[in-house]
Formats: structure tokens, sequence, C-alpha cells
């Protein structure tokens, strides 16, 4: 049974998407990635989202672009919690999509990442899992470590070769 649901309006999407499934893997956590578009099949849209915490789903995870209505149409229906990820565009450069996505009316919140924050909302679908699961606490809390680790490596590898010649 898939804990997360993973949704974009687009495949144009996917790289950023990717990002977020990456993260679930890693932490072993059961997701769905499906690609429905709020405006363009909406009655399939509004299936998806009236039936996901029936199926199993505790945290969508939403990307969109532009008009970016898919996250708030989401967490208008879907009864828990919402992440949207703005996708980058080419007319405002995401900035529009994190506006739509970020000014919910009251009531209707949609937890929002950066413009093409995949990894991040990864990561918070399984901060907000982890809250009733201790192994998956533990497991996220090792993934922490290990980016701590990975961060000094890096700065060792800094101090002992210096910036002219870090590669």
């Amino acid at each position: 049974m898939s804990k997360v649901g993973i949704v974009m309006g687009s495949d144009s999407d996917m790289p950023v998407m990717e990002k977020a499934a990456e993260v679930l893997d890693e932490l072993g956590i059961d997701y769905e990635m499906r690609i429905i578009s709020a405006h363009r099949e909406p009655d399939i849209f509004y299936d998806y989202a009236k039936s996901a915490e029936e199926a199993g789903i505790k945290v969508i995870i939403a990307g969109a672009g532009k008009a970016a209505h898919l996250p708030g149409m989401c967490a208008a229906i879907f009864p828990m919690p919402v992440i949207g990820i703005p996708m980058k565009t080419s007319d405002l450069g995401g900035v529009d999509s994190l506006y739509s996505i970020v000014q919910m009316p009251s009531g209707v919140p949609v937890a929002t990442v950066a413009i093409g924050g995949g990894t991040n909302a990864g990561i918070l679908a399984a901060k907000i899992l982890a809250t009733g699961d201790e192994d998956l606490l533990e497991r996220l809390k090792a993934y922490i470590e290990e980016q701590k680790e990975q961060v000094m490596a890096k700065d060792a590898k800094l101090q002992k070769t210096g910036w002219k010649d870090y590669q």
C-alpha cells in the first residue's frame, strides 16, 4: 500500500518529481506516481484525490507549473498533508507557480517547497510520516547524518587541497 502519492500535471515535471521519488526509495517509503491534469482531465483528477485516503495515501506531493492548481486542488479534496512543488517556468521562472501554490486561502493549506524542490518535498513527506513510525524516524536520522558526513568530507578535502586544486 502506497503511503505517498506523487502527482504531476505533465511529464515535463518528471525530472523534479523523480527527486522526491529517489528520496522515498532511499528511505524505504512506498509511493505511487501519476500524471494527472487538474485542468485537462478534472474528472480523473477528482477521482484520484477523492479516493487517495481510502487507497492508503498519507501525504500527497503535487508538482505544478504556471497556474499551478494541482497542489491546491489536492488540498481542497484530500484531508491529509499536501506538499506543493512549484515548477520552474519559461515565462516567469517559476515565481508564478510559487505564488499560485503558497497563496492558498485560509483552511486549505499546502506545504510548499522551493521552485524545483523535489528532494525537499520527499524529505518533508518522510518527516511527516516519521511522526508515527519509529523505524522510519531512525532511517531518516541516518539519512540526515549521511548528508552531514558528506559535507564534512568535502570540507576535509578542501582543507587538504585548497580551493585551487579542489575538484
